[in-house]
């Protein structure tokens, strides 16, 4: 795993702290100790903590003087240090001796031996002060020694690293010890076992947070040491007992739970405490949603998406967070060998399908979910009417069946069809529910032949999903494939949805909104919140309606999280931009995007105070004759006027960032973005290399 985190600035010879000696983990090489015990100092979101560390800020300012114009000042102050050291101990003895003859006073008139030397010796040390603070403050010799001296020193006389580099947080000198919170609390066996195995990050983080729940009830310390004994760096292990990702990155910390994606850059638009920096990403940012917005082509898939969707992977194997990653089938959001339950509706080599109510706790709740999903923006304003048509339909059937209708059998109900329906009055008359929902039918068929049927629309649009591409995608009645619900976000999966977007694109946007808004629901629904909850759609498009939008701001108190990918904010209804841009956190801006996107980011950035120079020219009229009869001369003989300049400096309010900078100073491979931590920790937008 690279330690480039580190933070050093452009015009600075201190190198940054070694890349820590050991390769990807996984990987016969991966250094355990090393990785784990590494300094990981608590900074601002955003930063990469692995390797960082904190410079002052006014190191960090005095850093940006180039090194030759630095040498060259301290070599001249100490140079006219020199010789006023020479001429300063002089005059100073000789004003002693002169103001101790006036006073009378016998040690300085007339000295003894030892007495002139303690004086010679007070003189050399008060000009010698006197010189170092002058000529040292303006030729900048401490930060001379910084930059050159101390670590020539280091190298030459002692070989070793500063010790701040070696030791982690709570890591005894020369000691690299991963297990030792094993040792102290009682489990000295199991971390004997693991000592003699080779343990990569994923098991680390796995195992360690399974000894933090044996803590918590000093009961299940012997099951632990029992579990580990037996299975070494295997215990624990994720249902899957999958490890390890295949053909995973180096970028991640699971120990943080970060996800480097860049490096802020070294300008002024940046705080210094990201500068050059490694970014990342972790929980606690993505808990509070991020909306990333860039033309195709500019990288938010293969440089946004993929790496946290990788990151999820990886949380859930160490059993931190579960994941569900959206997208189009060939979108490069990692292979299939990253998920344990890939969907696939359109292929018919899928394994698992996905159930149209999974994320309801009532009929109810999964029709109206499901009418949401199912009408087009432009069809929005019968929202209301569908949501009930189609309760009005899936209660009395899941009643009289014990569970909920098929795209087929629900597509007959709605539009009508006598034998579906005589078929569900008998059911609920079966099971004694039919005068319960005899009303509801009723209403139904009252609504049937009118021009404004819900029913009607409803099946239309259900027509989409009813293809034989999709059979057994959605089945409910066991005869298809397994069903997958988004209600088991309390367990560490990781699910991948493939969207058809190439053959049925209608029905690819309505299942992307079924996903995000059952996602939202689920999430906010589960009682037991301890994994983070990540969802990662590319394309969001089609997915967000009202009521994702809304749920989007109850997800960052549910220990969850949403990044979302758009290609403009056209593509949303435009009821749709600024409530979204007020539901997320995090805001991220690609190069290329249009001067209305651009708008919106601006405008959610704000504004910042700069100082502003003004410098005026006025024609010089002061002086008395002989003044004024030289300007006309110069006047004569150059052809200028002689003027006075006036500078004046003031603060001004300025855009962070304009829609003019974002739409076309944007640099290829960069990106702009702002953080919000779920704590309520902001950060103001940074611009981020992308790249490498």
């Amino acid at each position: 795993m690279a330690q480039d985190g580190a933070h050093h600035h452009r015009h600075t010879t201190t190198s940054p702290p070694p890349a820590l000696p050991h390769q990807r983990p996984g990987t016969p090489t991966f250094d355990l100790p090393t990785w784990a015990c590494a300094p990981r100092p608590t900074v601002e979101p955003g930063v990469f903590r692995l390797g960082y560390r904190r410079i002052d800020p006014d190191k960090a300012e005095a850093a940006q003087v180039a090194a030759w114009p630095l040498l060259l000042r301290a070599g001249l102050n100490a140079l006219v240090g020199w010789f006023a050291y020479l001429y300063g101990t002089q005059v100073l003895t000789y004003i002693l001796v002169w103001f101790g003859g006036q006073a009378g006073i016998g040690p300085l008139a007339s000295p003894s031996e030892a007495e002139a030397m303690f004086t010679l010796l007070v003189v050399n040390i008060v000009v010698v002060g006197i010189v170092i603070k002058v000529f040292g403050r303006m030729g900048r010799w401490p930060e001379v020694w910084r930059r050159y001296v101390a670590p020539l020193l280091s190298r030459t006389v002692t070989q070793e690293q500063p010790a701040e580099q070696q030791e982690g947080p709570g890591v005894e000198a020369g000691r690299l010890d991963p297990w030792d919170g094993l040792r102290r609390g009682g489990a000295a066996d199991a971390a004997a076992r693991l000592d003699v195995e080779p343990v990569g990050d994923v098991d680390y983080v796995r195992i360690q947070r399974a000894w933090e729940s044996a803590q918590a009830d000093r009961v299940f310390v012997p099951a632990f040491v029992e579990q580990v004994a037996a299975r070494g760096a295997a215990a624990f292990a994720h249902p899957s007992e999958v490890r390890e990702l295949p053909g995973r990155a180096e970028h991640h910390d699971l120990l943080t739970a970060q996800v480097r994606i860049g490096t802020a850059q070294d300008v002024p638009k940046n705080p210094v405490s990201h500068r050059a920096a490694g970014f990342a990403l972790d929980q606690s940012v993505l808990g509070t949603s991020l909306l990333a917005v860039g033309p195709a082509g500019t990288g938010k898939t293969a440089r946004l998406a993929r790496p946290v969707a990788e990151a999820l992977c990886l949380q859930a194997l160490s059993g931190t967070a579960c994941a569900v990653v959206v997208g189009a089938a060939d979108a490069d959001l990692g292979p299939d060998g990253w998920y344990d339950v890939v969907i696939a509706p359109g292929d018919p080599a899928s394994v698992y399908g996905l159930d149209l109510y999974g994320a309801a706790q009532d009929p109810d709740e999964g029709a109206a979910r499901l009418a949401e999903a199912l009408l087009p923006d432009e069809l929005t304003a019968r929202a209301e009417n569908s949501r009930t048509a189609l309760q009005q339909v899936v209660g009395p059937f899941h009643a009289a069946y014990g569970r909920y209708p098929g795209v087929r059998e629900l597509r007959a109900l709605l539009a009508g069809d006598q034998d579906a329906l005589a078929a569900l009055v008998k059911a609920l008359g079966t099971v004694g529910r039919l005068a319960v929902y005899e009303r509801d039918l009723d209403h139904q068929e009252r609504q049937r032949g009118r021009a404004d049927d819900p029913g009607a629309l409803l099946a239309d649009r259900l027509a989409l999903l009813d293809r034989p591409a999709f059979e057994g995608a959605f089945a409910t009645d066991g005869a298809g494939r397994p069903p997958f619900a988004m209600r088991v976000l309390d367990h560490p999966l990781r699910v991948r949805v493939k969207l058809p977007e190439r053959s049925h694109p209608e029905a690819a946007r309505m299942l992307s909104r079924l996903v995000v808004g059952q996602f939202v629901q689920a999430a906010g629904a589960r009682e037991d919140r301890s994994l983070f909850a990540g969802l990662v759609v590319d394309d969001a498009s089609a997915a967000l309606d009202a009521l994702a939008v809304r749920g989007l701001q109850r997800l960052r108190g549910a220990n969850a999280g949403a990044v979302l990918l758009l290609r403009t904010l056209v593509d949303l209804p435009e009821a749709l931009r600024a409530p979204l841009f007020g539901a997320v956190g995090c805001r991220m801006a690609f190069p290329g995007i249009a001067p209305w996107d651009g708008r919106l980011f601006s405008e959610a950035w704000g504004t910042h105070l700069v100082q502003e120079t003004a410098v005026t020219h006025t024609p010089d009229t002061s002086g008395g004759v002989m003044r004024r009869a030289g300007r006309l001369g110069r006047k004569a003989l150059s052809g200028t006027t002689a003027q006075t300049e006036s500078v004046t400096t003031r603060d001004v309010e300025r855009l962070r960032w304009s829609p003019s900078d974002l739409a076309h100073a944007l640099p290829a491979g960069h990106a702009v973005v702002s953080l919000t931590a779920v704590s309520g920790e902001q950060v103001p937008p940074l611009l981020v290399d992308l790249r490498g």
